[in-house]
């Protein structure tokens, strides 16, 4: 086997890194997850996902865990509501009652289909417990964020925050978008989109926001006009996150310096560049217990590519960032870990370079496929028609 009797670090502890973990401990790999968190329930989690049966469904069958899944998933959480800038509601996906299972038996190609396709959806700090669980103990390695490393013998010299430093044979960057395992196989940089979110997490939402909050039943909200979008959602710990997405030049926020622990100047930005959309969604600002996160949407050029090495490998969104506009981020990065721990596991490739450089092709086709849909997407949701396209798909969706 090609990893036996090697150490095998994996830099961040998201779903890909997660799984690929999972995945090479039932293959008896010798496996340490290095995460800069403090602990596992430090992280403020985004959006709920949801899994397609193509990517992420596959690898969680594959790491033994559907069953656990799916006592996680909300049922609710796929079903969308549709309105304009002034909350008039266009389409409600929970009057129908089509099952999930024959929706998804369909095949409509459409552009947007993605985004009107039900499907199981689950926290992500509940998927997040799942794969921790599933993991041997001292797997974690919390509190380790990393700095630099250097190559030692026929691996690497990781080095991290808290002074600690490890040696690992074969190092995985599962980092994130701002990876900085990256940078030691690639200097291509991220282009900027052109679209910018502003995400918002509003805590004890019923409280906080009581109209949004009983506006969603439970699922999802997808607000579009003037070439804007608002999307926002309930998750299962009774938060509410939201999601400000607007054409942008790359540094329009950053010249207004503004300081997104300051609810009151986000409001205000709210005012002005939202103009046009009603007051009522004025209540995602009225509480005091909201967190901002600043988003500017890049992405890795669709034909790049790096010399592969023979102990080093990146994957996810530090291999093929984009925006989330064809719901495929945490799916791929699932795929890539279901792929990349089959490659260096079974025993079709005479050497780790090889098994390395076969999987770096196969991600990166795939992601530059993936890139061309979310890119498609972001631009037909900030379009002048982009609420009348929706809801003809999604009206299409459910009666076929």
């Amino acid at each position: 086997m090609l990893l036996q009797n090697k150490q095998v670090a994996i830099v961040g502890g998201g779903m890909g890194g997660l799984v690929l973990a999972r995945l090479l401990q039932l293959q008896n790999i010798k496996v340490q997850v290095y995460e800069r968190d403090l602990n596992s329930t430090v992280r403020v989690q985004g959006s709920p996902l949801d899994l397609h049966e193509d990517s992420g469904l596959i690898a969680m069958e594959k790491a033994n865990l559907l069953d656990e899944f799916y006592k996680k998933i909300r049922l609710n959480a796929s079903k969308a509501r549709i309105v304009n800038q002034n909350f008039e509601l266009k389409f409600d996906e929970h009057a129908d009652q089509k099952s999930i299972s024959q929706i998804n038996s369909e095949n409509n190609h459409d552009s947007l289909q993605d985004i009107s396709k039900p499907r199981p959806e689950i926290d992500r700090s509940e998927l997040r417990a799942v794969l921790l669980h599933s993991l041997l103990p001292e797997t974690m390695v919390w509190d380790s964020q990393f700095l630099s490393m250097e190559k030692e013998n026929n691996g690497w010299r990781l080095f991290f925050k808290n002074g600690k430093t490890v040696y690992a044979d074969l190092v995985i960057g599962a980092d994130g978008a701002n990876s900085k395992i990256r940078s030691y196989l690639s200097t291509q940089k991220p282009i900027y989109s052109g679209i910018t979110m502003i995400e918002g997490t509003i805590y004890n939402a019923k409280e906080n926001a009581p109209k949004l909050f009983e506006f969603s039943k439970g699922g999802k909200v997808l607000a579009l006009g003037n070439e804007q979008t608002i999307m926002y959602g309930t998750k299962g710990d009774g938060s509410l996150m939201f999601l400000l997405s607007s054409k942008i030049p790359e540094n329009g926020i950053a010249e207004k310096n503004l300081d997104f622990k300051n609810n009151q100047m986000i409001f205000d930005w709210f005012e002005e560049v939202y103009k046009d959309w009603s007051s009522e969604w004025h209540e995602f600002f009225k509480s005091e217990e909201l967190h901002f996160i600043f988003r500017p949407q890049y992405y890795f050029p669709q034909n790049q590519s790096w010399e592969t090495q023979e102990n080093l490998i990146i994957l996810g969104d530090a291999a093929h960032r984009m925006p989330p506009f064809a719901g495929k981020g945490a799916n791929l990065a699932m795929l890539d870990a279901l792929e990349l721990a089959e490659f260096l596991t079974n025993n079709l490739f005479s050497d780790l370079k090889t098994a390395i450089s076969c999987f770096e092709k196969r991600m990166l086709k795939r992601a530059a496929e993936a890139l061309n849909d979310t890119l498609s997407n972001g631009e037909q949701l900030h379009s002048e028609n982009a609420l009348e396209k929706l809801v003809s798909i999604f009206n299409r969706t459910n009666q076929t």
